[in-house]
């Protein structure tokens, strides 16, 4: 199965770190880099030359935020699918990330299976493979 190259933006290197083992573990992911502030991963999206296929992305960062990713992401020449994930994952923040951009937005405190079937979708679609629904669709 293709694995799907990923950019994760996310402050908490304790929530980073587990993402990333959790991820690479159940889910056709590798993680190509990181990011705790906006700045940074911007510059990393900016850069030729650099490709993921799945950017996950925290809203509230170290420095700037999450919004701003979506935001500076959505004017660069190389698309990306953009996903959010938050624990501030209410009505209106999913409805503004929507706007900025994101594919979906997801609920850290109880929405990471939902995450994982995600990219195994995504994946699918990537490689080739048929998947019985569109990794777009709400879950």
């Amino acid at each position: 199965m293709y694995h799907l190259k990923t950019y994760l933006v996310e402050d908490n290197p304790v929530i980073r770190e587990s993402l990333i083992a959790t991820l690479e573990e159940l889910a056709p992911v590798v993680v190509v880099g990181t990011a705790d502030d906006e700045l940074t991963a911007v510059q990393w999206l900016s850069r030729p030359g650099q490709h993921a296929d799945l950017v996950i992305v925290d809203i509230f960062l170290k420095a700037g935020s999450g919004l701003g990713v979506l935001r500076a992401a959505s004017t660069l020449a190389q698309q990306n699918t953009l996903v959010v994930l938050s624990n501030y994952a209410t009505q209106d923040v999913r409805r503004k990330c929507l706007e900025l951009g994101a594919a979906r937005v997801f609920d850290k405190s109880n929405e990471i299976d939902a995450l994982i079937e995600y990219c195994g979708k995504l994946a699918a679609d990537q490689s080739g493979g048929s998947s019985s629904s569109d990794p777009g669709s709400p879950a």
